[in-house]
């Protein structure tokens, strides 16, 4: 099987599965999506490993669960120690690339413990997770307004000291009168740039310069887009697009608020929560959310062109996934953070050019697929040695699905929450070290431990919608079932990572060939 030569790794922050056409239940169009779909394969069940940004994608991008890599929520650094996807491409002469998002934090105190300058080479590697980037961009500017999104908007006539703020996402009323988009009551009007440029146009601009650029060399481009992830301000025309059009029914039922999870209720009485939960706010927001998406598929369209004029499509593996939903209104619930299907479970497609893939090509994939599974994927098809990374990426590769050989593969898949940085731990009268929630979910039925209190389970077969929360009185032979599998997977974590299973094997009782002979008589 021939190496790819290229990767592009497109990433969407706040995308819901269900409003991705190919998977049967969008009501917003998304015909190139759907395309990319049919060129490879959609998973059907795909399950990130934490309902949150920044260890989402840590999980992404280092390969392993979040009670591996220790970066369990937003701002909390990636320890310098775990290897990335630029650290395992690297020694093959592919750079990883970042253009938009990633949430990566530099470890400042390994970096000081270790005599590292931040600001040299070695110190912005590790700084940026192993990206190199050619636009970073996490969907605000820093305190001095200083960006390259920034500087684009002055150059294009935007002024002001921060023009994200001023003007992305700002909107304008027909009165002339300018307000911020941070509130969800000005969802409907326009953003006060143009859709050209607009975050999300603005990062497809410097993905296709990035990729009509390229020679001869090999390359990984992380396309990691900051859109529909909240403010919802969408640019003329897509805030308008969907206003009275159909929408996805809101998922919820009046005894989830009176008979809630002591977590979930506390999570409820959240600001976001509060407003969604109003039908009347999550009926004015979606439109825009939507509107969000629809823009989103025509950049990833305009692309995806790029990339076939450019002649590269044949060798490079694109794959499009998204960090975490959005609740959007259910279960009573507004942003993510917790395990219901809306906010864990997320799209995927894998789109292999190679013959090898034809096995597969424009099917829907039905084994559950773990975000962890991204990065051994890209490692496997750009060709790097499996020795130097399978004793530390807890995630799978999914060229054998791909390719439809027969393969075991995982029955359940597993997703970790940790609220201390939230309003809810006060609620909950909770220190920040007892806020952990971990699910594990099969085919058929969803558990999640919530340290200190009550399990909340769903079956999946008889309530697809999660409305019934059985954890208070669960059947006893799926909770043991259920705990079991915690507790396996909690002590099948891969921790050393120092020292590869071929340096293990070659040094099992090595010491008699050093001359060190214990216990003779």
């Amino acid at each position: 099987m021939t190496v790819l030569r290229n990767a592009l790794f497109i990433m969407v922050d706040q995308l819901r599965w269900d409003h991705v056409g190919a998977y049967g239940v969008s009501s917003v169009p998304t015909p190139h999506m759907d395309a990319l779909a049919r060129r490879g394969a959609l998973m059907r069940h795909a399950f990130v490993q934490g309902p949150v940004c920044g260890p989402s994608r840590m999980s992404y991008y280092t390969g392993r669960y979040v009670l591996s890599h220790g970066a369990r929520w937003n701002r909390v650094p990636l320890s310098s120690a775990e290897k990335t996807l630029g650290d395992y491409l690297r020694p093959l002469g592919v750079r990883a690339t970042l253009a938009g998002k990633s949430h990566v934090l530099p470890d400042t105190d390994a970096l000081d413990r270790a005599g590292i300058e931040i600001e040299s080479e070695r110190g912005a590697l590790l700084r940026e997770g192993g990206f190199t980037p050619i636009e970073r961009f996490d969907g605000h500017s820093r305190p001095d307004g200083r960006s390259g999104y920034a500087d684009f908007l002055r150059a294009a006539g935007y002024a002001g000291e921060d023009p994200w703020s001023a003007h992305a996402i700002s909107v304008q009323a027909p009165d002339g009168s300018v307000h911020s988009g941070w509130s969800m009551r000005h969802a409907h009007l326009p953003a006060r740039v143009r859709a050209e440029h607009s975050e999300t146009a603005y990062l497809s601009d410097r993905a296709i310069d990035f990729i009509q650029a390229q020679d001869e060399k090999r390359w990984c481009l992380h396309l990691s887009y900051v859109k529909p992830h909240w403010p919802y301000v969408a640019p003329a025309p897509y805030h308008a697009m969907f206003r009275g059009a159909p929408q996805s029914p809101v998922v919820k039922a009046p005894h989830e608020r009176t008979e809630a999870h002591p977590v979930v209720r506390a999570f409820q009485q959240h600001e976001e929560s509060l407003n969604f939960g109003q039908d009347a706010i999550a009926a004015h927001v979606k439109p825009t959310y939507m509107g969000l998406v629809a823009q989103l598929d025509e950049e990833i369209g305009r692309v995806m062109a790029a990339l076939e004029a450019s002649g590269q499509a044949p060798h490079t593996l694109v794959v499009l996934c998204a960090d975490h939903g959005d609740m959007l209104g259910d279960h009573w619930l507004g942003e993510k953070e917790l395990f219901y299907e809306a906010a864990v479970r997320v799209p995927l497609i894998v789109v292999d050019p190679r013959p090898e893939a034809d096995a597969t090509r424009g099917q829907v994939l039905d084994p559950l697929v773990e975000a962890i599974d991204v990065l051994p994927t890209l490692l496997e098809a750009l060709g790097a040695d499996p020795d130097g990374w399978q004793h530390c990426v807890e995630g799978r590769s999914l060229l054998p699905l791909l390719h439809g050989r027969t393969a075991p593969w995982r029955d359940a898949v597993f997703s970790e929450a940790d609220y201390a940085y939230r309003a809810a731990r006060w609620t909950l009268g909770r220190a920040p070290g007892e806020c952990r929630g971990t699910m594990v979910r099969t085919g058929r039925w969803k558990y999640v431990d919530w340290e200190g209190f009550r399990p909340q389970l769903f079956d999946l077969h008889n309530d697809p919608d999660e409305l019934h929360d059985l954890g208070a009185d669960p059947p006893a032979a799926v909770e043991r079932e259920m705990r079991e599998r915690l507790l396996q997977w909690s002590l099948r974590r891969k921790n050393r990572t120092t020292v590869p299973d071929s340096d293990v094997a070659q040094r099992t009782e090595a010491v008699k060939r050093h001359g060190i002979h214990i216990g003779v008589w």
